[in-house]
């Protein structure tokens, strides 16, 4: 048994002057890098949106549910990680939504075409900690994903920033339902 460290999405188009900037998004990375010296995961991976092409999940008037403004994308500074984030722990990045919206880490693959899930139970981790941004829409979709995946999932909300306070607390209720255990309080906009 063993416990892994999930970094969602803390990439600079999601941080404080990015093109779909979360509010707290920085403060989030720098928060994630002091857990990271604690050492507390035997295995660290992290997501990016990483898109070349999404179709209409890229729109000029976004509807900001289903349709947001470029953002990630692929060979753009937008897609890299945010600079206050500490990678040299990172074993594997899973990138998503290539060609379409991918909202979930188990919707991404390595470089090699690896999942998330597979690369998770290859080296025997049954428990996940889920950090990031945002933490109402892919740190949603990929603690859900986790827990579906029969992983033991807990969400460190003192490591994510959401969007919106209503699609935050429709995210904590999801969490409940799914049995995703949850600590701290997360960064929410407008709160």
């Amino acid at each position: 048994m063993s416990r892994a460290l999930i970094i969602v999405d803390v990439q600079n188009d999601f941080c404080e002057g990015g093109s779909l900037a979360v509010p707290g998004g920085a403060g989030v990375a720098a928060g994630i890098t002091a857990a990271l010296s604690t050492g507390a995961w035997e295995h660290v991976v992290a997501t990016k949106d990483y898109h070349v092409d999404p179709g209409a999940h890229f729109s000029t008037h976004p509807d900001f549910v289903d349709s947001w403004p470029a953002h990630c994308v692929t060979g753009t500074p937008g897609a890299d990680f945010h600079p206050a984030l500490r990678t040299d722990k990172v074993e594997a990045v899973f990138h998503k939504g290539a060609h379409a919206a991918a909202y979930s880490g188990f919707e991404g693959h390595t470089t090699d075409g690896e999942g998330l899930a597979d690369w998770l139970r290859s080296r025997g981790v049954t428990e996940v900690d889920v950090v990031g941004i945002a933490t109402d829409h892919c740190v949603r979709a990929t603690a859900l994903d986790a827990a579906s995946a029969g992983f033991a999932t807990t969400v460190l909300l003192d490591l994510t920033a959401g969007v919106a306070p209503a699609t935050t607390t429709a995210a904590l209720a999801q969490f409940a339902q799914a049995s995703v255990l949850t600590t701290g309080t997360p960064v929410v906009a407008g709160t």
